[in-house]
């Protein structure tokens, strides 16, 4: 059991004297992959400044305790901030990991938490060395994560988040600067004037990274990445003078910042699914014709996309088993159940995401609801063995839907 609840906990510790990390939790940070040094990745630019005692060049792998409180879970831990610097010392690993959390037995290296959102907020962190450690790991309903993407914004699986409480900067995120990270003279008129539509930035991605030598797994990706960049480029250039300038008080700041979380709340439930849109036009499939995207169905449902089409889906003469249908999720551990009652028709429901890993428990689960699971082909080894043979990459899924014109 919690020891307060989530919105308490958030307001308790939103404070500018502490540091806030957010992620997801993958595979590799929870014990799915059996690793030895079990424990979440966190930047070495982010320990190294909340921890200072950790920088210690001279030092094969130094570490620091720390008291650790996994509030979500009513759990006290002393762990390990660890530098793993062996390439100073003639090896290869150069990496900062937070250990020691008490193997399965925790909710931070549960193979169930795979996927979930984890937030660390490093008390005191801001000011100097870190006091304690207080985390919250979110729960399979998906409340908690909306409650938390609330405050800070989606959190893709792959990104993460820094966060000082207070800190207007942090709207527009941290990242490198990048080819699609576009300066407003690269920017069409018209997005100065008015954020552009989710579709128009996902047109700019597939513009700036054709990628047509690559595999449609490798294009998602890459193009997914791209389109952030692009779409917080824009961000900048419409709220960051607004930002600059100030506010005359506390509900105008609040405004804004409601509105810059609820426009990457809705950016990134629609990129995934327009960004494949787009690679399936680019793969020869016809929309009408080889696949209906938003179609309503019965009951005025809308699956993401249905195979062939949405005339051969409600054709009763049409083959059920030749029917197909796709949801696209960035992220599977609390939304898979989501998808069970689309397309009435079609027993087997394919998802794709872009969640690194699944727990073994959790995919049985979704193999007994006959949900198959797609996995752009980079993420594959992120999963566990004994469920790799059956996941399937979005390129093996568009070739068993040419399959489907004959």
């Amino acid at each position: 059991m919690p020891v307060t609840s989530l919105p308490d906990w958030i307001a308790h510790y939103a404070q500018p004297e502490n540091i806030w990390f957010a992620k997801r939790l993958s595979a590799n940070d929870t014990q799915q992959t059996r690793g030895h040094q079990a424990g979440p990745y966190i930047p070495k630019t982010l320990l190294f400044s909340v921890l200072p005692g950790l920088n210690k060049n001279a030092e094969e792998n130094p570490r620091v305790a720390l008291d650790a409180f996994v509030d979500s879970h009513a759990d006290v831990r002393t762990v390990s901030a660890i530098w793993y610097n062996g390439q100073l010392f003639g090896k290869t690993r150069n990496e900062t990991r937070v250990t020691g959390w008490g193997g399965l037995g925790s909710a931070m290296l549960d193979p169930k938490s795979t996927g979930a959102l984890a937030v660390f907020v490093f008390e005191g962190g801001a000011s100097g060395e870190t006091k304690a450690l207080h985390v919250w790991v979110t729960d399979e309903n998906g409340y908690e994560d909306e409650v938390l993407e609330d405050v800070l914004g989606p959190i893709d699986p792959g990104t993460h988040l820094i966060w000082r409480p207070g800190d207007p900067i942090n709207l527009f995120g941290a990242g490198t600067v990048a080819s699609c990270q576009l300066k407003p003279p690269q920017m069409p008129p018209a997005w100065l004037g008015a954020f552009p539509s989710a579709s128009e930035i996902v047109r700019k991605a597939v513009e700036l990274r054709p990628l047509q030598s690559e595999s449609a797994d490798v294009r998602l990706i890459r193009r997914r990445e791209c389109e952030f960049e692009i779409f917080k480029a824009v961000e900048q250039a419409l709220e960051g003078p607004r930002v600059v300038a100030g506010f005359s008080d506390l509900n105008q700041f609040l405004a804004l910042s409601q509105t810059i979380l609820q426009r990457r709340k809705s950016r990134s439930g629609r990129s995934l699914e327009l960004q494949t849109r787009e690679i399936f036009v680019e793969q020869g499939l016809i929309e009408g014709v080889d696949f209906s995207h938003g179609a309503a169905v019965e009951g005025g449902k809308r699956p993401d996309f249905v195979f062939p089409s949405k005339a051969a889906y409600e054709d009763p003469a049409y083959p059920p088993g030749r029917l197909r249908m796709l949801a696209a999720k960035t992220t599977a551990r609390d939304r898979w159940r989501q998808i069970l009652n689309e397309a009435d028709r079609i027993g087997t429901k394919h998802l794709l995401t872009l969640q690194e890993g699944v727990s073994e428990t959790q995919y049985a689960e979704m193999r007994t609801a006959n949900v198959k699971l797609v996995v752009p082909a980079p993420l594959l080894s992120k999963y566990p063995n004994s469920v790799q043979p059956e996941l399937v990459t979005l390129e093996s899924f568009v070739a068993e839907l040419r399959t489907l014109r004959t």
